[in-house]
């Protein structure tokens, strides 16, 4: 069963309650996102280390009930 996109952003959410977090469907399936997250957690994080945030903020959903999920990430841009 696919997983809903207003899940995957309540669980980002949750995790990161700061995250402006935009989920578009790539292939209109369910099965396939992308998600564009911006929070000051990830300021001074590398990439690696920000997705590893929203992947744990996902709990192991990736690759099971959600087949794939491009991430982009960033702290919000400062003034």
């Amino acid at each position: 069963m696919p997983m809903e996109a207003s899940e995957i952003e309540r669980l980002i959410k949750k995790a990161l309650p700061d995250a402006e977090v935009y989920i578009t469907d790539l292939a209109g399936d369910g099965d396939h996102y992308r998600a564009q997250v911006i929070s000051e957690a990830f300021r001074g994080l590398s990439r690696v280390r920000q997705h590893q945030l929203v992947y744990a903020a996902l709990g192991g959903q990736v690759g099971g009930v959600l087949h794939a999920l491009a991430l982009e990430t960033a702290p919000p841009e400062t003034a």
